[in-house]
């Protein structure tokens, strides 16, 4: 079966004041269709890097990206942002909702660029889902970070996209928020079937997913297949 993700030797530099800075190094990795992979690995390891990657907002520097059959290092933004709006769920640490729309408003958000005439009643649907309706009409400002993660999870998930990328998405919570996050992000992935890749500091975490791999010094440094067992 072709994997939903590819890598291969994918390597990502970035300039700055002193040079080109090596973030990322000859990574090559499968990824499933419907599996779970956890990243984790020290800070500055290369594992929020290599989630943009994946995701289409950070471009490799060499080697090759592949997300649903498509090379993500041929296709223009606008395409990569077409791919993200229908196929890829992003989770941010810092929830990046928008301040002026209500949470209702931001869920519906990315089902309203796509023209679905549906977008409020499902943006309804996936609030109900993450324990969020009477918060509906509610602003970022107006809910705790508890709260705002749980509106960016509905967000990253009411375009029933296949893959789902979430980096350090209890970085900002405390550990009961967080754990009850965790909870609703794989509950979300089971509902609707989606790969999962999340990124993590904590290895008891990323232990749930079927596959956990731990990045060092911008490299692979070592792969368990059994992490969830």
């Amino acid at each position: 079966m072709t994997p939903i993700l590819s890598l291969q030797d994918a390597c990502l530099s970035l300039k700055g004041n002193a040079g080109s800075v090596e973030i990322l190094r000859d990574i090559t990795l499968d990824v499933g269709r419907g599996e779970t992979l956890g990243l984790t690995g020290p800070s500055g390891s290369g594992k929020s890097s290599l989630l943009m990657l994946m995701g289409g907002l950070e471009r490799a520097t060499s080697g090759t990206v592949r997300a649903l059959d498509h090379d993500l290092s041929a296709m223009s933004e606008d395409q990569l942002a077409r791919l993200r709006l229908g196929h890829v769920g992003i989770v941010f640490q810092s929830f990046h909702l928008i301040p002026t729309m209500t949470a209702l408003e931001n869920v519906a958000a990315p089902l309203e660029l796509a023209g679905q005439r549906d977008a409020l009643d499902r943006a309804r649907d996936e609030l109900a889902a993450v324990g969020l309706s009477h918060r509906a009409d509610h602003y970022p400002t107006q809910m705790s970070g508890g709260e705002q993660q749980r509106a960016a999870l509905a967000r990253a998930s009411v375009p029933r996209p296949e893959i789902l990328l979430a980096d350090e998405p209890t970085g900002n919570l405390d550990s009961a928020n967080g754990e009850a996050i965790i909870d609703l992000l794989f509950g979300l992935r089971d509902r609707h079937g989606a790969t999962l890749v999340l990124v993590t500091h904590a290895e008891a975490l990323a232990g749930r997913c079927d596959r956990m791999i731990r990045l060092a010094d911008g490299r692979i440094a070592t792969e368990d297949r059994e992490a969830a067992e």
